[in-house]
C-alpha cells in the first residue's frame, strides 16, 4: 500500500517513516508554498534516509491566511494547524492509498482529530496513518536518538523542509522580521542528517 507521509526533514516525520516502512511503500512528501527553498532540505534528508521524496506545491494564499491567523491570535498554533491540514489535503489528492504524518500523542500543534482523519478518509478514499500517535515526546526523542543522526538548534538557524520555515518567511515579508519573535516562541528544531549505523 502506497503511503504519502508528510515530511519536514525533522526527527518526528523521519521516525514516523521508519516505523511505517515495514507495512507501507513510503514516499516522503514535502509541501511548499514556493516561498523558500526549504523543500530541498527535506529532499536531502529523505535521500539520506533512503526514501523516495516528492514535493507538492500549495497555494501561497494558504500560507498568507495561516500567517494572518497567527497575527490575529498572537501565537502560531492555529496558523500551523491550517498549514498542516492543507498539507494533508494536498497529499490525499496526490494519488496515494494512505496519507500520514509525524504527529505525536502530546503535540499541541499540529494535531489530527478523529473527525479530521475520518473526513480525509471519506472524502479522498484514503487511509490516514499516524505512526507516532501513541508515543509521547520523551519516547520519540529516545527512539529517534537510537535510530537517527540528528542536528538540533534554534528554529531560525536550522532550515528544515517544513511549512513553519516558510510561514516565518511570509510573516517577515508581511509584518517585518520582529513579528517572528512576537509570534513564535523560542524552541529547538531538529534536522535529520541520516540513519545511525
Amino acid at each position: 500500500m502506497a503511503l504519502g507521509l508528510s515530511f519536514s526533514g525533522g526527527k518526528d516525520s523521519a521516525l514516523a517513516a521508519l516505523l511505517a516502512d515495514p507495512f507501507f511503500d513510503v514516499t516522503l512528501v514535502t509541501a511548499t508554498f514556493g516561498v523558500t527553498d526549504a523543500a530541498e532540505n527535506a529532499r536531502v534528508a529523505a535521500e539520506r534516509l533512503g526514501f523516495p521524496h516528492e514535493t507538492i506545491e500549495i497555494d501561497r494564499a494558504v500560507a498568507e491566511a495561516a500567517v494572518e491567523r497567527m497575527v490575529d491570535d498572537g501565537y502560531p498554533r492555529n496558523g500551523i494547524q491550517r498549514a498542516h491540514e492543507a498539507t494533508l489535503e494536498a497529499v490525499a489528492e496526490a494519488g496515494f492509498d494512505a496519507v500520514g504524518d509525524g504527529t505525536r500523542r502530546d503535540d499541541r500543534a499540529p494535531t489530527v482529530s478523529q473527525s479530521l482523519a475520518q473526513s480525509l478518509e471519506d472524502r479522498h478514499g484514503v487511509q490516514y496513518v499516524a505512526p507516532l500517535a501513541g508515543y509521547g515526546r520523551a519516547t520519540i526523542d529516545a527512539l529517534a536518538g537510537d535510530l537517527l543522526r540528528i542536528e538540533t538548534g534554534a528554529s531560525e538557524r536550522l532550515a528544515k523542509g517544513d511549512y513553519e520555515h516558510e510561514l516565518r518567511a511570509v510573516l517577515a515579508d508581511e509584518y517585518g522580521e520582529d513579528a517572528i519573535d512576537d509570534i513564535f516562541p523560542e524552541h529547538v528544531q531538529s534536522v535529520v542528517r541520516g540513519r545511525r549505523e
